[in-house]
């Protein structure tokens, strides 16, 4: 467990805290493409890492990022006017560029030049794979964005969506290394039967092992399959706190990220997809289906099925058996026990963990130990090593001799092209 000092240091991400200089570190996925679909297209409000902006898509198409209040009166810039390459406020009509730079300023004689003296806050935003990326760190050290292999391919070939989620980011980011709830939280209560029956669901006492790597962890979960053979379920953990789904060879893959709004908000992004072919229609059925990752969300982003209704639950579907939670979708059960795990930022020192909790402790410790070296003075090298994020998980039975890492190695290598 964490002691309380351990966890305000990993679950505040605020200006000038420990964990929000880490964070600034990274590239971080925001909002989706669709969210500024054209060039002068309206701004939207944006609160990320505790601070509020404004972004906007100019008329050149590039992403601008700046604080959210004009530094004349400190009018919001979310009313301003997207014109000509710049962003208009509109209370005084200043001018600012995708740079910070003020450059217009309307109510002041020219002959003062009181414009080339103003900036406002700007932060760096680009556009990959349909997401709107967003770097919030020292100009001097901006990295590359993470080459994550999802980003190369067509938009037939993935499908990128995304939530609110009201709970501090790392809950989330605990639950996707947590192999051993899938045998519970996402499964029936009833016995497996037939040939075909998922490990996961026969054996629920996995064994792990956790692997260093220059992105981050690889997290194995060992469990009895039928002969000599063992069921490996890989969870790559990539820093700051990107994940990938173990996912069966040759099927689809699954990315999600967990991106502080402020302490006990955060923005997850998920995305499925396939390296060599566009998505089918069955691919998408089955990816919004029951079973399914993605999340059912309205207009604003804010889960369907959420804590105010209580997830809608049916207790005659959880009794049953065919459901052991009685909630719909796998994201949504996701949702229940993190958002409701003694509130929005849990209590870990209060925890009891067991050996099923290796991943969780891992992912812990990788960050509070990068945290650490950040605040003497040592950079983290996965920002500046794009290529390190080059990598699949998998989910696949080999035979018990053969150690997960070797049996493994084929399905963790990324090809589509970057």
């Amino acid at each position: 467990m964490l002691t309380q000092d351990e966890n305000r240091l990993l679950t505040q991400a605020g200006p000038g805290t420990p964990m929000g200089e880490l964070f600034r570190r990274y590239w971080l996925p925001a909002l989706l493409s669709e969210e500024l679909p054209a060039p002068d297209c309206s701004p939207l409000k944006l609160t990320l890492l505790n601070e509020e902006l404004v972004v906007f898509r100019d008329t050149n198409g590039d992403i601008g990022v700046l604080d959210r209040f004009c530094p004349h009166r400190g009018a919001s810039l979310y009313w301003g006017r997207n014109e000509e390459a710049g962003l208009r406020c509109v209370y005084h009509g200043w001018k600012f560029d995708i740079t910070g730079a003020c450059v217009d300023m309307p109510n002041e004689p020219p002959a003062n030049r009181f414009a080339e003296r103003v900036m406002t806050n700007a932060y760096q935003g680009v556009e990959r794979g349909g997401v709107i990326w967003i770097y919030m760190g020292p100009r001097d050290l901006t990295p590359a964005v993470p080459d994550l292999e999802w980003a190369h391919v067509p938009d037939t070939y993935r499908l990128v969506t995304k939530r609110i989620q009201h709970c501090n980011y790392l809950q989330n980011v605990e639950g996707e290394v947590d192999s051993s709830h899938i045998s519970f939280l996402h499964s029936s209560n009833r016995p497996p039967s037939g040939e075909n029956a998922n490990p996961s669901a026969a054996d629920r006492h996995p064994v792990f092992e956790v692997k260093e790597t220059d992105y981050g962890l690889a997290i194995s979960a060992r469990r009895d399959a039928d002969g000599d053979k063992y069921y490996w379920r890989i969870t790559q953990f990539l820093m700051p706190t990107y994940t990938m789904i173990p996912s069966t060879p040759g099927g689809t893959i699954s990315f999600t990220s967990a991106v502080p709004i402020d302490d006990t908000n955060m923005i997850g992004l998920t995305v499925t997809w396939r390296p060599d072919k566009p998505l089918s229609e069955p691919d998408v059925s089955r990816i919004k289906s029951w079973t399914g990752i993605h999340t059912e969300v309205d207009a604003d982003y804010e889960a369907v099925r959420n804590k105010q209704n209580d997830y809608l639950i049916d207790r005659t579907l959880q009794k049953s058996g065919e459901s052991f939670t009685g909630i719909r979708g796998t994201r949504e059960q996701d949702l229940a026990v993190q958002e409701d795990q003694r509130g929005p930022i849990t209590k870990r020192w209060m925890e009891h963990l067991g050996s099923a909790d290796l991943g969780v402790i891992a992912t812990r410790k990788r960050l509070l130990q990068q945290v650490r070296q950040l605040q003497e003075g040592t950079e983290p090298l996965e920002p500046i090593s794009p290529h390190f994020y080059r990598v699949r998980s998998a989910a696949f039975a080999e035979d018990r001799s053969i150690p997960w890492a070797e049996a493994g190695a084929p399905f963790f290598v990324a090809t589509a092209a970057g």
